[in-house]
């Protein structure tokens, strides 16, 4: 057999799947994170009316429909205040090709990236595929970001960072002076921020702002996606933006990896974002309520929790051995180790299912929590 390349050698399978797909059939399941409402209707209907007049017959723009990036252009500027081109946004197959797609058109081999350790699984291991080397940097005690560990982290050898608020697995949002600090960092050292603001609709304290509103420079790439804000998680829908310069580059590795997102859901995705908003609000005070219903529950257990302002995660500390014993007895969590080294000894629990279900879920966490300690 032929040697493998040594950029695949590195990346594993997530630890996120390997614990999902190791469950019973009969687990309750707060490992992933995907919403269990549906897609709203008029994103569904604007899919199945796209079909049936046959517009999805042909591949759309590289970049995505027009109307599409008309779409996300306003968007971003109803709930951001940018300003952004049309011609600067990239339609791609999720948030996660949004990424893939940024850090190969910026990282060369042997470059640096700054990432949240504990962060979402896909930045070490898309760093590794762009043949760059993760540079981890451990969260503060509220499981935020600090800028001034991620300025000191720095090299020359630095291509990039990654900010990512609200945040997985953490559920933390980053205040707004962090934002402008990360945006100064970006401004200051020349070196590029890669802002991930896919959970940006689910925040319950505090709110969100992008660096790329604060910054002065070009040095800020935005991802975002459809997956969560509007239970979208099965389309594949997400973008990327940032300058022409930047979107050129990226739009080189986007039209051979993918040619173009999905026609159908450019045409749902494009019908979410201009069409009533109200589901969104509506998931976002479910997870509130859900999140609530969790955090009591773990206090109860005296298990220490930094209460999440944001996404649909909670990352408590747990005692050796409680992640184990919690799957054994029938409910998937995720250990804290599988988002990085500073992760161990804290497990992520999604809230993303109903309240009867988390409730159950509580019965099962406080059983195996008596039989730790």
């Amino acid at each position: 057999m032929t040697e493998f390349s040594s950029r695949v050698e590195q990346v594993s399978i997530s630890g996120i799947r390997e614990v999902f797909e190791a469950a019973g059939e009969d687990a309750i399941n707060l490992g992933l994170g995907q919403p269990d409402f549906p897609t709203p209707e008029h994103a569904r209907e604007a899919a199945v009316e796209a079909i049936e007049s046959g517009k999805t017959d042909a591949y759309t723009s590289n970049k995505g429909t027009l109307s599409l990036r008309e779409a996300i252009a306003a968007k971003h500027e109803r709930d951001n205040d940018l300003d952004i081109d049309p011609e600067d946004v990239i339609a791609t197959s999720g948030g996660s090709e949004a990424l893939h797609i940024a850090l190969e058109a910026h990282v060369d081999a042997g470059q640096e990236v700054v990432i949240p350790d504990p962060g979402f699984v896909s930045y070490e291991a898309l760093t590794h595929l762009a043949g760059g080397e993760p540079r981890p940097v451990a969260l503060r005690e509220d499981l935020t970001l600090s800028p001034a560990a991620v300025e000191d982290a720095l090299t020359d050898d630095t291509a990039a960072f990654v900010v990512n608020s609200p945040a997985n697995p953490t559920g933390a949002v980053q205040s707004v002076e962090d934002m402008r600090e990360f945006a100064r960092i970006a401004d200051e050292h020349d070196v590029l921020c890669i802002s991930d603001e896919v959970y940006e609709h689910q925040v319950f304290e505090g709110e969100h702002r992008s660096p790329m509103e604060f910054a002065d420079s070009d040095n800020v790439v935005l991802v975002n996606a459809c997956s969560k804000a509007y239970s979208m998680t099965g389309w594949r829908l997400g973008w990327v933006t940032g300058s022409t310069e930047r979107v050129e580059r990226m739009l080189r590795v986007h039209q051979y990896a993918q040619a173009c997102a999905s026609a159908p859901a450019q045409y749902a995705a494009e019908a979410a974002l201009t069409g009533p908003q109200e589901p969104v609000r509506e998931m976002r005070e479910a997870f509130r309520e859900r999140r609530d219903v969790l955090l009591d529950g773990l206090e109860s257990m005296g298990l220490e929790c930094p209460t999440p302002q944001g996404a649909f995660y909670a990352m408590p500390k747990v005692p050796d051995g409680w992640v184990d014993e919690v799957i054994d007895r029938g409910v998937v969590v995720v250990p804290g180790e599988a988002f990085g080294d500073a992760g161990e000894g804290y497990a992520r629990i999604s809230y993303a299912t109903d309240v009867e279900t988390i409730e159950e879920a509580l019965e099962v966490m406080a059983a195996a929590t008596d039989a730790v300690r």
